[in-house]
């Protein structure tokens, strides 16, 4: 048996999410699938992370154990022919030790969300960023955005059906980035809670548009309270960015 890694990018819009589900298609199904139809033999898929319906993602790990000889670049060149036309690539592939696994070896995750800050609608962006038409205060965002990273309490930015046994992680770092009309929000963290990156962006969002002050986003944190929540951001412009292993 030989383990391969892999690193998927795809985009979110046509899938229920990553994990397999019964009331629509998955990225997970897909790629299943995919290499499948290339050795023969079934597979079962273990990733990095997990990312929602319409959630993207750039480089996401993962891992299948495959049954019989293969060569790594040639599993990956099936795999993208078998995937067609579904918008996911597989960008690298390469064997791994059987100890080493996607998810549980994983020591950090980064997210970006991508919000585009202009009046007109979008056109090819649409689906792949967050549109707010109001002008927004990047640096009031990125000033707020500092009482969010360490460790804390996250109940108030956790999905009443997240699974994670503790509201308690811990935030390396969110930086809030404008390049022209493009408004970034970078997070890095060991893990994250079901829907706390676009909870936190909801909220920044608001502080940028004047409704809150840095002290109402605080004080949202610190109520551990899921009603506290001012607003949950779309999953358009959230991306997936990086697995880190040691």
């Amino acid at each position: 048996m030989t383990r391969f890694a892999m690193t998927l990018e795809y985009d979110g819009r046509p899938f229920m999410g990553l994990q397999r589900q019964k009331h629509g298609p998955s990225v997970q199904q897909a790629v299943e699938e995919a290499v499948e139809a290339t050795i023969g033999l079934p597979v079962t898929l273990y990733a990095a992370g997990r990312t929602d319906a319409g959630v993207h993602a750039e480089a996401m790990r993962v891992h299948v154990d495959v049954e019989r000889d293969f060569d790594a670049f040639r599993l990956m060149e099936a795999v993208n022919a078998h995937l067609r036309p579904a918008p996911i690539a597989v960008s690298q592939c390469n064997a791994v030790d059987e100890e080493w696994h996607a998810r549980f070896s994983c020591i950090g995750r980064r997210y970006r969300y991508d919000i585009i800050n202009r009046r007109a609608p979008l056109t090819w962006q649409k689906g792949l960023a967050w549109r707010v038409a109001v002008e927004l205060d990047a640096e009031a965002m990125h000033e707020a955005a500092e009482y969010l990273v360490g460790q804390h309490d996250f109940t108030t930015f956790r999905s009443a059906h997240c699974q994670a046994q503790s509201p308690v992680k811990t935030l390396d770092r969110i930086d809030v980035v404008r390049q022209s009309e493009r408004i970034s929000v970078h997070v890095a963290a060991r893990s994250f809670l079901h829907h706390q990156v676009r909870s936190m962006v909801g909220c920044l969002s608001l502080v940028g548009r004047g409704q809150w002050s840095a002290d109402d986003l605080q004080a949202a944190l610190e109520a551990k309270d899921r009603q506290a929540l001012g607003l949950n951001a779309p999953p358009d412009g959230l991306y997936f960015v990086e697995a880190v292993y040691p």
